[in-house]
């Protein structure tokens, strides 16, 4: 059995993992999108990337704008290289030829792909070709006529057109090529934001539905929908090592810390220090030679190790020797997938064991589908998984106090292999800090109440409460005895 030809790659690496490893060879494809939506940008960078690699290109233009109008406005793009026009980049202009009738437009660029041996033809603006010829039978039999003489000469086509999908479908165009890829930019509140979705992709597998797409100086990029990406997972046993805070006490109700590999929500009401805790995780990581990752939605590195100082918690050293590193997010526009990337590639690069993400319903609320969040938190504290990565997220409870606690809207069943809970308990006009183990999958754990302090000299954990009933609702009622020192 023959094998099968290469795919062409794109250039992008992330569009060739979008179509399952690059472009077909010898199909024609539509990319199509309401004006902005980054066509001729795209089909340009795909473009010039195969000139760089010394393939020959053909880049059509179909209207009597002058070409250099066309350079002048990609030449803002890091990828445009005038060095390869002329050379490997060849541009044409097929207006008079389209003005005077299909065979003869369709023989100028075949003849031209010829002549020059390209293995790609980018035509822009099939819809201005629809609108010159007004005959739907003449543009059918174009593009079918033309994409035997491109297969013929093993050259791809792409061909640009101005259609939203919806009405794209209904025309000829959409069953005449082997492939559509539909760009979009849709509302989002005050925002708007860039889609990119593989239609129709013939005879080849690839990532379905709608995934992130930006446009940068460097040009277009994608990113795949993190949980639409293959993953290899491996079936192994759990393993017995625990991966403690460096608080004894509170160690010592988790056995010795939480499962190795595992991922842990921290849960807690505003100021209760779920920030303190979560860093003491990280610290005593590193500290035993752990490489460690402290990510923050809310504060700088400098506020982070401040706080931590303030409370005995020295992380300096291990931030000198590169043990912990931490990184701020500030609150901006960012969608999930690109945080998630980026913060995949940290992991990676750093070579991380211990991951702290302080802030779970910011990168919740960063997911714009919210019928994604489960799915995508799932898929998130699997990959961290596969990396040998034992997780901790802080995530904040509306609540300070109040009889009910609700994580409805939380994606426990889904991120949460473990949960701790801090919550303050009223109790004579005071409040004080209460910390339990609330859930640790398929491991022993004990299920005392806790109080802890948080002082100058550092986080303490207390002996366990029994002085009062209603704890964990927020407003105790005493049983005869104290709580933190507080008489009846």
């Amino acid at each position: 059995m023959p094998s099968k030809p290469p795919l062409f790659q794109s250039g992008i690496p992330s569009l060739d993992a979008i179509l399952g490893g690059g472009i077909p060879p010898r199909q024609s494809f539509i990319v199509t999108g309401t004006p902005g939506s980054g066509k001729t940008v795209l089909c340009s960078q795909i473009a010039f990337a195969a000139a760089a690699r010394g393939v020959p290109v053909v880049v059509a233009t179909v209207t009597s704008e002058p070409h250099d109008k066309l350079m002048e406005a990609l030449s803002g793009f890091s990828f445009f290289q005038p060095e390869v026009l002329g050379e490997k980049f060849f541009l044409i202009s097929a207006y008079s030829a389209l003005k005077r009738g299909a065979k003869e437009a369709r023989e100028l660029l075949l003849q031209t792909v010829r002549e020059r041996g390209a293995a790609m033809l980018f035509i822009d603006g099939l819809r201005s070709i629809r609108d010159l010829w007004q005959d739907e039978a003449r543009l059918r039999e174009f593009l079918y006529e033309l994409g035997i003489g491109l297969a013929a000469s093993n050259c791809i086509g792409l061909f640009t057109t101005e259609y939203p999908l919806e009405r794209l479908m209904a025309l000829p165009e959409a069953t005449t090529v082997d492939g559509i890829l539909s760009l979009s930019v849709q509302p989002h509140g005050s925002r708007r934001v860039r889609r990119v979705e593989v239609v129709k992709l013939r005879g080849r597998p690839h990532l379905s539905g709608e995934h992130t797409m930006l446009m940068r100086e460097s040009g277009v990029e994608f990113i795949p929908r993190l949980e639409a990406v293959p993953l290899e997972l491996r079936d192994e046993p759990p393993t017995l090592k625990r991966m403690g805070f460096g608080l004894p006490e509170m160690d010592a109700l988790m056995q010795g810390g939480l499962p190795e590999l595992s991922t842990t929500m921290l849960a807690g009401s505003m100021g209760i220090g779920k920030t303190l805790v979560a860093m003491h995780f990280a610290a005593a990581g590193a500290r035993q030679g752990q490489k460690a990752l402290y990510i923050s939605f809310f504060d700088a590195p400098a506020m982070l190790r401040a706080r931590a100082l303030r409370v005995g918690l020295d992380v300096a050293p291990l931030l000198d020797d590169g043990r912990l590193t931490l990184r701020h997010l500030p609150p901006m526009e960012l969608e999930a997938d690109a945080i998630v990337r980026d913060l995949l590639e940290q992991v990676d690069a750093l070579g991380v064991q211990r991951l702290v993400l302080d802030g779970l319903t910011e990168l919740e609320l960063s997911i714009l589908d919210p019928s994604r969040r489960r799915t995508f938190l799932a898929a998130l504290a699997m990959r961290l998984r596969m990396r040998g990565v034992t997780s901790l997220f802080t995530r904040e409870v509306s609540k300070i106090v109040g009889t009910e606690l609700d994580f409805n809207d939380a994606p426990v069943a889904s991120l949460g292999e473990n949960l701790l809970l801090l919550r303050y308990v009223e109790l004579h006009g005071q409040m004080h800090r209460l910390l339990s183990v609330l859930k640790m999958r398929d491991s022993e754990y004990t299920a005392d109440l806790r109080e802890f302090q948080i002082n100058n000299t550092g986080l303490k954990v207390l002996a366990p409460l029994r002085s009062a009933m209603g704890l964990l609702t927020g407003q105790a009622r005493p049983l005869g005895t104290t709580i933190g020192g507080v008489g009846e």
